[in-house]
């Protein structure tokens, strides 16, 4: 069911999506129905929808839960916090991604207790060591926090949450210096001031950058000061497979979270107090994405399986300029497990779009030319190709002294160089990628969920920030602010909770299939690898940049179709609902989080932002509401749709 419910610092309303047993996120578009006297200015858009839902705060039940759980104190970060089975780690906070915004929180919570950092591969495979262009802040003394909110809202179309961009907007310029003092090394101007950048979407000269790796600039820092912490352990190759959870009361309870070690090819369980969720975004779900091999949507849907309400994920932000293979002198020989992102700077420094004859095409569409914000750049790449049945167009920044050119982007030169693309002389060929996803787990304004323990940060959250776009450079921005908001609560919540040693006996172990034997696993795996291709394609086909209610209803059926041809398969060869493997897993994930993606579509009835339907083009007021899918009402019964274990009842 899709309803209205006023609420928000911005007096937004709430369009809710009522998840159904047919499968994760699915929704029935029947009637509308409004709350009366909830339009209130004092209400956080997170904070009014817990009121109304009646998610509140209560504490842990201490009848159901022991005191007898102590801090395990300072502890070397290669020294885990497990007991005496090794399977078991007990940590008072345990943060899942490596990311800027994992590694941000975690740096700040183990100055009160143990730290597990808990990472699908290694600690720098994240979105943001992949990040180009820079964090957005206001700097410069020509610039203010109004005019930075006013370009994060226009670019959101205004489904931002004031008092969220508000936040972000004021508390950025500390959050940058903070990673200064860490070491973070930035590029300067001559007169020795932060070299501020310019991308799309903004008024003002407000990116602060290192080169054109920017991302890779503030993960080394801070990984640096991670490794020298001597209460934050690290897990690499540990995959989250389901958050531990329980029910108190009205109230969802996290407490840790099962993981696969996929080296070792072990079921390891984290115990803990607070748990953060900062596992990044879903790019995979289509064929072409900027994300790295991680980015499978695992948080989002650890998240919705736990209970926990998801918003606006049918804003999908398709990055319009990734490096166009098809287009390059010399062809990558193996092809890329993911693409390669030219970032917007290069639009923002004077790059030029052209199509294939040369014509300069972006002011046609938008009166800001390559300066528009991404949604109408990409939607503006999208209808030359296919109106000119072709599958590249071109960026041009050649016109720009090679000096500036070099030291702007030297990994994007040095990237095309090897394929035989100069781009102090020559077009780069670009194709849009999926490359951001604007929503994800819905979060207040310090990082909490409707779930008792657990925080979002990164792009897993969905804050209010983006709205229905998310404006050039306010990822990292959005990632450092909230990791450093979630801290005091967490800490509280922290101080004010104890778990039995016993609490690990609480959920069934998911069982590693290794009784299947070499050669079912083989077909396992292959037949896995074809639907994630499958399921790749009819996203793109259907789910793409722009879209149609006959296309979105033909991608929810034949999604449902193809996960259930999967499922069959699967425990046609033995396959248990309790047994884990990592492509197996991320697949089940990837399921979840495009139903997630077309569920939350299909209940907009408008083309807002980078949510584009060809039987809704345009903007309507009355509809100017963030799409929220509750926790489901009822059991699903798809396998991508279900915790693995059984929940405990008290």
């Amino acid at each position: 069911m899709t309803t209205s419910i006023a609420g928000g610092s911005s007096n937004l309303h709430y369009r809710l999506s009522f998840c159904q047993a047919k499968g994760c996120g699915q929704t029935s578009r029947i009637s509308s129905l409004t709350f009366n006297g909830c339009l209130r200015n004092d209400i956080s858009w997170s904070d009014g929808l817990s009121k109304l839902l009646k998610f509140q705060r209560h504490k842990f039940s201490r009848s159901t839960i022991s005191k007898s759980w102590k801090p395990l104190g300072t502890r070397k970060a290669s020294v885990s916090s497990c007991l005496r089975d090794s399977t078991v780690k007990y940590f008072d906070f345990a943060v899942i991604g490596s990311g800027v915004a994992g590694l941000r929180y975690a740096l700040e919570v183990a100055k009160y207790g143990t730290v597990a950092i808990i990472t699908k591969a290694e600690p720098h495979e994240s979105n943001t060591n992949y990040a180009q262009g820079g964090v957005s802040a206001v700097l410069s003394p020509s610039d203010s926090v109004e005019s930075h909110m006013q370009d994060t809202m226009v670019a959101g179309a205004y489904l931002c949450d004031e008092e969220t961009v508000r936040v972000v907007c004021t508390e950025g310029p500390d959050r940058i210096r903070e990673l200064i003092a860490m070491g973070a090394m930035f590029d300067h101007g001559e007169d020795g001031n932060l070299h501020l950048a310019r991308e799309g979407g903004h008024s003002h000269r407000r990116i602060v950058h290192a080169a054109d790796m920017t991302g890779r600039e503030i993960e080394r820092a801070l990984l640096e000061a991670v490794v020298n912490d001597p209460n934050i352990s690290v897990f690499e190759h540990h995959f989250a497979i389901d958050l531990l959870t329980s029910q108190d009361g009205p109230d969802m309870v996290c407490h840790g979270v099962d993981t696969l070690n996929t080296e070792t090819q072990q079921v390891v369980r984290f115990i803990s107090k607070v748990t953060l969720l900062a596992s990044g975004g879903a790019g995979h779900i289509y064929p072409s994405t900027t994300n790295p091999q991680v980015a499978t949507g695992d948080g989002m849907a650890l998240a919705h399986r736990a209970q926990a309400v998801i918003s606006n994920m049918e804003f999908v932000q398709f990055h319009p300029t990734a490096l166009a293979d098809e287009g390059l002198p010399i062809k990558p020989i193996i092809a890329r497990e993911n693409a390669f992102l030219i970032t917007e700077a290069v639009r923002g420094d004077g790059g030029i779009l052209y199509n294939l004859d040369w014509e300069r095409f972006m002011p046609l569409y938008d009166e800001r030319a390559e300066l528009a914000p991404r949604d109408v750049v990409a939607r503006s790449i999208d209808d030359q190709l296919k109106k000119r049945c072709e599958k590249y167009v071109l960026l041009d920044i050649s016109h720009k002294p090679r000096e500036k050119i070099l030291s702007h982007f030297p990994n994007i030169a040095a990237e095309c160089l090897q394929y035989g693309l100069d781009i102090t002389r020559q077009p780069i060929p670009v194709v849009p990628a999926a490359h951001y996803m604007c929503g994800g787990v819905r979060a207040g304004l310090q990082g909490e969920t409707n779930v008792q323990g657990l925080y979002v940060a990164g792009e897993v959250a969905c804050t209010g920030l983006h709205g229905a776009n998310r404006l050039a450079s306010n990822s990292l921005l959005e990632a450092l602010v909230f990791a450093r908001r979630a801290v005091q609560p967490s800490i509280d919540h922290m101080k004010s909770s104890s778990l039995d040693l016993s609490a690990s006996n609480w959920w069934a172990r998911p069982v590693v299939p290794h009784s299947l034997g070499s050669n079912v696993m083989d077909d396992v795996l292959r037949k896995t690898r074809e639907v994630r291709k499958e399921l790749q394609a009819i996203m793109w086909k259907y789910v793409g940049i722009v879209r149609s209610t006959t296309r979105l209803e033909t991608a929810e059926v034949e999604i449902n179709e193809l996960e259930a041809q999967w499922e069959k398969c699967l425990f046609e060869k033995g396959w248990e609902q309790t047994m884990v493997g990592l492509e197996a897993c991320e697949m089940r994930n990837l399921f979840c989080c495009a139903k997630l993606v077309v569920s939350s579509a299909l209940a907009r009835h408008e083309s807002r932002g980078l949510h584009y339907t060809i039987d809704f083009p345009h903007l309507e007021e009355s509809k100017r509401l963030p799409t929220v899918i509750l926790p489901s009402l009822v059991n699903n019964n798809t396998w991508s749709s279900r915790q693995l274990h059984k929940q405990v009842i008290f």
